[in-house]
């Protein structure tokens, strides 16, 4: 009995090793045989080494600005997004949310290099305080998609069309969204903007940047379901790339809008100054006999614009030469949309004055617009109370401008009502919720200029949206010029 039970468990332990398995395999059907390989040949590896998949995520964080202007490296707005979700497919929580932050800190270090120029070129602030500065807006930018990563490894199962192609690219979007309103908004950097030139532009006046920066992230998604995902997940992924791109050609060109009313001319005035001279004592003089001889050349026209802050002073001190402008203005029948700064409070009640950056329309009546967003790093320093106390004690430029409210009458001008939007306002979370409410869907006028050492005017999809625009009119300027 004793042989026979040894016999018995020996036979037992041999048939539970690599020559049981094998015989399992010969015994199966052959669908099942071979079920199993055909998953695997259908999943995607990820590199072995932690290091690459971190250096992956950077280099393709970093070469995401690219496909922004003025490089036009449009397809990297699909292969970049595509590329880290496929690094977070099998990533613990942990690892997704570095590969997250390494990936968001590239893309915005790479992309919003401009916020060290106005902070030492504008400020001038020191070097050292500009890198700090920058870097720590970049962290916070990585912080996003850290969260995101960890959050898709945490509760999202780790591969599989809901993931690729619903779950992560409204995660994604939601952030975008988010970035765009929290605190004074930074929605830099949204992928819808990368697709002036594409077959995507049909959507712009459909759905705007955050319909087509789903569109592209769905697209990211449906290259990683295509090249790691089961028969069916695949067909969808196919479907999904190849239908928006299709559908967009289709609407590329069409004509949303319509003539109402009688034409109105418009002149855009710029002096063509770099902001780096613009602020000179010495080129005060010279910037406003600049803008007065380019305005009265164009008197007649209905409606002529400056830029933003296009005079170097406040208005409150220009009071004499922009009456002489409105007198002159008036009597040639033009109405004029001044790009201003101007001053509030001071020595009168006793406390600091307000600055605001202004639009001022002059033609029956004189009214302003005061800007709402207001750029972080430039026009607000948003950090703490004791480090703008530190900053002012080492003389460094710390103070910030005071933000309009959120609700502001159009301008009227030219027999018109304008909606106005000042440099950084010119985003869609800003059109929507200040533009379109204003009864009639009226014109509006934005005002803008940008700075030496930086790109980023050109990144700004002005010529997309401008498609579906009211009548828009902008007065900005590239390159560092006004």
């Amino acid at each position: 009995m004793r042989c026979a039970w040894w016999r018995r468990a020996t036979c037992c332990r041999r048939t539970s090793g690599p020559r049981a398995l094998s015989r399992a395999a010969m015994s199966d059907s052959p669908d099942a045989a071979v079920s199993a390989p055909a998953q695997a040949r259908y999943r995607l590896p990820r590199p072995a080494s932690a290091a690459l998949r971190a250096g992956l995520a950077v280099a393709a964080g970093a070469a995401l600005a690219a496909a922004f202007a003025p490089l036009n490296l449009w397809p990297l707005a699909v292969l970049c997004p595509a590329v880290l979700l496929w690094l977070w497919q099998d990533a613990t929580p942990g690892e997704a949310a570095r590969l997250g932050f390494c990936f968001n800190c590239a893309t915005f270090a790479a992309g919003t290099y401009w916020v060290y120029a106005s902070i030492h070129v504008h400020g001038p602030a020191p070097v050292w305080l500009a890198l700090f500065l920058l870097l720590g807006l970049v962290g916070v930018m990585g912080l996003y998609h850290a969260a995101l990563g960890y959050a898709v490894a945490r509760w999202l199962p780790p591969s599989g069309a809901v993931r690729w192609l619903a779950a992560l690219p409204a995660g994604w979007l939601l952030i975008e969204w988010w970035r765009g309103w929290f605190l004074s908004g930074f929605a830099w950097l949204s992928l819808g903007y990368s697709q002036t030139d594409t077959w995507l532009a049909g959507f712009a006046p459909v759905v705007g940047v955050y319909g087509i920066s789903a569109l592209l992230l769905v697209s990211a998604g449906a290259l990683v379901a295509l090249a790691g995902g089961a028969r069916r997940a695949r067909i969808l992924a196919g479907l999904l790339l190849m239908v928006p791109w299709a559908l967009g050609a289709q609407l590329h060109g069409h004509s949303w809008t319509q003539a109402a009313g009688a034409p109105v001319s418009v002149a855009v005035v710029q002096a063509a100054i770099p902001q780096d001279e613009k602020w000179l004592e010495s080129n005060r003089d010279t910037t406003l006999e600049a803008y007065r001889t380019l305005t009265e050349k164009a008197l007649g026209t209905q409606l002529i614009v400056w830029p933003e802050s296009a005079p170097a002073d406040v208005a409150n001190d220009l009071v004499p030469y922009l009456s002489h402008l409105y007198s002159e203005a008036y009597t040639h029948g033009s109405a004029l949309v001044l790009g201003v700064l101007r001053a509030q409070g001071g020595a009168a009640d006793n406390a600091a004055p307000r600055y605001f950056n202004s639009v001022l329309a002059l033609d029956q009546e004189v009214s302003w617009y005061d800007k709402h967003h207001l750029v972080p790093f430039a026009e607000i320093f948003p950090v703490p109370r004791f480090v703008r106390s530190w900053m002012r004690l080492m003389s460094l430029p710390y103070s910030d401008f005071t933000p309009g409210a959120a609700d502001q009458p159009p301008l009227p001008a030219a027999h018109l009502r304008l909606g106005a939007t000042v440099c950084y306002e010119d985003r869609p979370w800003v059109l929507v919720s200040r533009i379109v409410p204003l009864r009639g869907l009226p014109p509006y006028a934005h005002v803008g200029n940008w700075l030496v050492m930086s790109l980023a005017a050109l990144a700004l999809a002005y010529g997309l949206w401008v498609r579906n625009d009211r009548g828009r009119r902008t007065a900005t300027g590239q390159a560092g010029r006004d």
